[in-house]
């Protein structure tokens, strides 16, 4: 497991890289819930999610030789942006690999920051196995999406951020909600926030049915969703809790939380209504989780974290104009 201490080398690597997003207030959400709800919008992260905290970590610690033979990753796309913007920074060749119905907003701007993205069919293609093959073929490192302390450590600082910025608003929350795919984001930050913030209560938050980390921390091993899941929420389709991040997230997480795709189109609009922030699906169960009632916010301090604001623009209209 790693500590805070790891969490803090990291956020000494990422300072005048990543950008320390703000946590805000908006009184219409705390009117809704009841309580006082802190955002981190890490959708006006560099390159619109948190990805790059943990991208950056782990290739600013290759050596030259290794920086010099390239990398592989894959991803559904925030990562992939994450690990193709840092590489960029370092002077490093990245390629991603990433499923041909990913996002075009998120495909297209991988390529933008120089990024070589190899497409693969998400439901009958196994990535990770692609990827270690053409890692293998090139003498390339792997940046997986979140099973790596590295990039654990990295995603950590929006927990440790998080756990500052309350400290400085005189604010202590109650809970806090993050978003969860494989868990890399919820791991990191729940170390940090437990060294600071050792009161308050972490919660993942995932689709319904992508829900693996949720039955894993209530059975206390890792399980794995059903073939046929699917998901509007793209950025948090893992199958599987990681090997890494699931031991972390089981002794300082839990229980979990579900949200449908409807509540998720709900917090979506809700989001650019009253908070004017553009939100992409996974970005926003945390908040969907608030505004449907998964948690009790009735006069708590609700922390939660808005992980991304990747949505093309067709799917973000279309929910935007969709009956409230």
């Amino acid at each position: 497991m790693i500590d805070v201490g790891n969490v803090e080398d990291a956020a000494r690597r990422l300072q005048g890289i990543a950008v320390r997003t703000p946590l805000i207030e908006n009184a219409a959400l705390n009117e809704r819930v009841g309580g006082r709800v802190l955002l981190k919008p890490e959708c006006l992260q560099r390159t619109g999610s948190f990805k790059i905290r943990g991208a950056y970590n782990l290739l600013s610690q290759l050596t030259p030789e290794q920086a010099k033979r390239g990398v592989v990753a894959w991803s559904s796309g925030n990562h992939a942006q994450g690990v193709a913007c840092a590489a960029g920074l370092l002077g490093i060749h990245a390629a991603i690999v990433m499923p041909d119905d990913a996002p075009a907003a998120k495909l297209d701007n991988t390529r933008r920051l120089g990024g070589e993205v190899i497409g693969y069919d998400r439901y009958t293609g196994d990535r990770e196995a692609i990827a270690r093959e053409i890692a293998a073929q090139r003498g390339a490192e792997l940046v997986p999406s979140y099973d790596h302390e590295h990039i654990i450590a990295g995603q950590g600082t929006v927990g440790l951020e998080v756990a500052e910025q309350s400290i400085e608003l005189d604010v202590v929350p109650d809970q806090v909600l993050i978003c969860c795919g494989g868990g890399g984001l919820s791991a990191g930050s729940a170390v940090a926030l437990r060294d600071r913030l050792p009161k308050a209560n972490i919660h993942t938050v995932e689709p319904d049915e992508f829900d693996d980390t949720a039955r894993s921390l209530e059975a206390k091993r890792r399980l794995s969703v059903g073939e046929s899941a699917r998901s509007i929420c793209d950025a948090l389709q893992a199958h599987m809790p990681g090997q890494l991040t699931f031991p972390i997230n089981q002794e300082l997480t839990g229980p979990g939380l579900t949200v449908s795709d409807d509540e998720v189109r709900a917090a979506m609009r809700f989001a650019f209504q009253h908070l004017k922030l553009v939100i992409e699906p996974g970005g926003a169960v945390a908040l969907a989780a608030v505004l449907c009632g998964k948690i009790d916010t009735a006069g708590k301090i609700t922390a939660i974290v808005i992980s991304g604001g990747n949505v093309d623009v067709d799917l973000f209209a279309k929910i935007q104009a969709a009956p409230k």
